[in-house]
């Protein structure tokens, strides 16, 4: 095993998903959707990864470090995350890195620069996908550019040496896979939910270094251009449709029920 396990946690910044539906507000002309009066939040998928972090560093020692992309970026959001336990904080914050017309390819490059301007790692987390998004793309993309080894959906994970074991999620149980070090991770909720806290972490957060930089600090001459074209956005029309079943008696309407079920192929 490394002498220090050294992780970073990609974090990403978005509309708390707790808002209720009616503050999201779809532009359709620009495709766009825009939160209103909703505050920021870190992803809780990657509150997930912060909270595997921490805890791998607790039984093995090391440290953690938090980075964010995007647009308009809380220094107090992500302070947070430097007072449950990571190390300290890395944003790149740029007005062209706007989560709205990002695509995942894109967002794994910048991750990716940022990364290696960070400088060594062991260990690369993320959460499951985006809370907003919810595309999951990004970790495989990160492990694609930077050549590592990935796992995707990890329920648990283990250090052994130079190499993690990590228990991966199947729609019918778990695999587990083995991969050396370096690696990139995503996890899945069931490996544990954030901690709160204590407010003496929050005070002592405060002095933890905390470095922003733009997309050309990381990406050279800046962001590259997006491979996926969004060709429209909008809400779906539902029209519901309802038909009553009219019988002598509850024997016939069920068996009537029945038939009609037959005959639209949902039984």
């Amino acid at each position: 095993m490394p002498e220090e396990l050294k992780i970073v946690v990609c974090a990403k910044q978005v509309p708390d998903p707790e808002g209720p539906p009616s503050s999201f507000e779809l532009n359709s002309e620009e495709k766009r959707i825009t939160p209103r009066g909703i505050p920021p939040v870190i992803s809780p998928f990657d509150e997930n990864a912060l909270e595997a972090a921490v805890q791998l560093v607790e039984k093995h020692g090391g440290t953690v470090s938090i980075l964010g992309v995007g647009t308009n970026l809380s220094a107090s959001v992500y302070l947070k995350a430097i007072a449950v336990g990571a190390e300290d904080s890395y944003m790149v914050d740029d007005p062209e890195l706007d989560p709205a017309i990002l695509d995942s390819v894109t967002t794994a490059k910048i991750l990716s620069d940022a990364i290696k301007k960070m400088g060594e790692f062991d260990l690369i987390l993320t959460g499951r996908q985006a809370a907003d998004t919810n595309a999951g793309q990004v970790p495989a993309g990160i492990a694609h550019i930077l050549g590592l080894p990935v796992v995707t959906l990890a329920q648990s994970i283990t250090v052994e040496g130079d190499k993690i074991k990590v228990n991966r999620e199947l729609p019918d149980g778990y695999e587990v896979v083995e991969v050396p070090l370096p690696a990139v991770v995503s996890v899945t909720p069931d490996i544990g939910e954030i901690r709160y806290p204590k407010i003496s972490a929050i005070k002592a957060a405060k002095k933890k270094p905390q470095t922003k930089w733009s997309a050309a600090d990381v990406a050279g001459e800046g962001v590259p251009r997006n491979l996926l074209n969004l060709d429209e956005l909008f809400t779906p029309v539902r029209e519901p449709h309802c038909e009553f079943i009219e019988a002598e008696d509850i024997s016939e309407a069920g068996a009537m029920l029945a038939q009609k079920l037959v005959e639209e192929k949902i039984l």
